[in-house]
């Protein structure tokens, strides 16, 4: 009698206990990156009236089974569904979504553990933290190597923050110099060369025009001219140089097609000649103007050659396609004179039209950080008023053998136990196991409202039946007592 009502005792408190996972779990519907957890049952050690005997061949007798009364159930377990939650779009740019395994590393400061989330609704604070909404950093790599083009991700982890990083200050952009400029494009064949053709080497060319092998360094000499001092280029291409300082040039590269070299019988040659020439910034003052020349030249221009496929010719030392431009800034401006290497491998000399147009000039302008994006690798790319980008952060992702055993702590983050795995390192989202991000988004509660309150009835009808046992039990005692009377 009495074991009925113990055993009716230990139902109820594991239905309650169930109950309040349950309810946990539904008051947790809406919460960000929350992950549901289920509590199942066991039965408690039974009472063994009589142990089962064998089957005895002898004297015939068959076998009987043990005898035993069960002492009540406890909860067996309450184990952590760390399924992936549904997705919700926020279009906040510092809301993150993980999509796959992995944790977003937090800790309070530069102090205390290391601690784990799936909850990514984060936020930059005023100094250019990232945080969480309680103000614990959130955990990374600031350390960008621009020669390999990524993060350093074997340094010890750093809080993320946009602004500063050993003592750099990344709000603003420093103005970066030009060291090259690279055309690329089609020189139209059919142009008209300026000095016409014929059978006579252009390497003896010296009265029209500065001959190659003189560098074109005689002053004025090298601007082709039909006679009249005006023969305008065949074509322009403008490009914009950078100083140490960040000013900016304008810069005009012109082509002439200077004369065609018909010596070789069936594979003549077509001489073009080139001029850097820099865009007045002080008409007032013309002695306060940028000025470009090649070393030991008073301009900045040279021939190229072209054969009879259309193709530059690379291994005559008199055509180098790629020279070094000496450029001196107007006085006024506070630099120092720079060179630029101008590369102009790329080109051809095709019957088509023109298309010189500078692939690639380097150098900037300083620029302020305005915004950023947050890319599904966990890259933070700063955004610049110069127009450039730059990677100022990635933040990391931790990832166990079992997730499921993370212990709670609250705030929507666990700590790591015994039997969760050890964290030792971070990775780069979408490396090693770790999921991609999806920035913008967050990730739900994983709770299914629908199996839920089927359990909960399920619940509720275990802990009305463990009360009916309770009751009918001391009635039982009940009329046992009246048998005295």
């Amino acid at each position: 009698m009495m074991v009925s009502m113990f055993a009716s005792v230990s139902g109820l408190k594991s239905h309650q206990t169930k109950m309040d996972v349950i309810g946990n779990n539904v008051a947790n519907v809406n919460t960000v990156g929350f992950k549901a957890s289920r509590a199942t049952f066991q039965e408690i050690f039974a009472q063994t009236l009589s142990s089962g005997s064998a089957p005895d061949s002898t004297t015939g007798r068959g076998g009987t089974n043990p005898m035993q009364i069960g002492l009540g159930m406890t909860v067996d377990s309450i184990t952590t569904d760390m399924g992936r939650g549904s997705v919700q779009r926020t279009e906040a740019p510092d809301d993150l979504s993980i999509e796959g395994n992995g944790f977003f590393i937090v800790r309070n400061g530069n102090s205390g553990e290391y601690l784990f989330t799936r909850a990514g609704n984060f936020t930059f604070d005023v100094a250019g933290n990232l945080v969480t909404s309680g103000g614990k950093n959130v955990y990374g790599w600031l350390n960008y190597d621009p020669e390999k083009g990524e993060f350093n991700t074997s340094d010890p982890l750093v809080p993320i923050n946009l602004y500063e990083y050993n003592g750099e200050n990344r709000r603003i952009m420093a103005a970066q110099v030009t060291t090259q400029a690279v055309l690329a494009g089609n020189l139209k064949a059919t142009n008209t060369p300026v000095y016409g053709s014929g059978e006579e080497d252009f390497y003896e060319i010296s009265d029209e025009v500065p001959a190659a092998s003189d560098g074109g360094t005689a002053a004025g000499d090298g601007i082709p001219d039909d006679g009249t001092n005006n023969h305008d280029p065949h074509v322009i291409v403008p490009i914009n140089v950078y100083d140490a300082l960040g000013n900016e040039y304008k810069v005009n590269i012109k082509f002439w097609k200077t004369f065609v070299d018909t010596t070789k019988e069936g594979a003549p040659k077509t001489q073009w000649y080139y001029l850097v020439e820099p865009e007045l910034t002080n008409k007032a003052d013309l002695d306060d103007n940028p000025k470009a020349e090649i070393e030991g030249s008073d301009y900045a221009c040279g021939y190229l050659c072209f054969d009879s496929n259309g193709k530059l010719i690379l291994d005559d030392p008199n055509f180098n396609p790629v020279t070094n431009i000496t450029f001196t800034p107007p006085g006024s401006s506070g630099a120092g004179v720079f060179t630029f290497e101008l590369d102009l491998r790329q080109l051809t000399q095709y019957a088509t039209d023109n298309s010189v147009a500078a692939s690639r000039v380097d150098g900037h302008a300083p620029g302020r950080l305005t915004n950023y994006t947050i890319g599904e690798d966990g890259v933070i790319t700063g955004i610049y008023t110069n127009g450039r980008r730059q990677p100022l952060g990635l933040i990391a992702l931790a990832v166990f053998e079992n997730p499921a055993a993370l212990e709670r702590v609250g705030a929507n983050e666990y700590r790591e136990s015994a039997n969760s795995g050890q964290f030792s390192v971070g990775y780069k989202p979408g490396t090693n196991g770790a999921g991609k991000l999806l920035p913008g988004t967050l990730e739900m509660s994983n709770v299914d409202l629908a199996a839920q309150f089927t359990e909960m009835i399920i619940t509720q009808r275990g802990f009305q039946a463990n009360s009916r046992v309770l009751t009918t039990a001391d009635e039982l005692l009940q009329e046992l007592a009246n048998l005295k009377r």
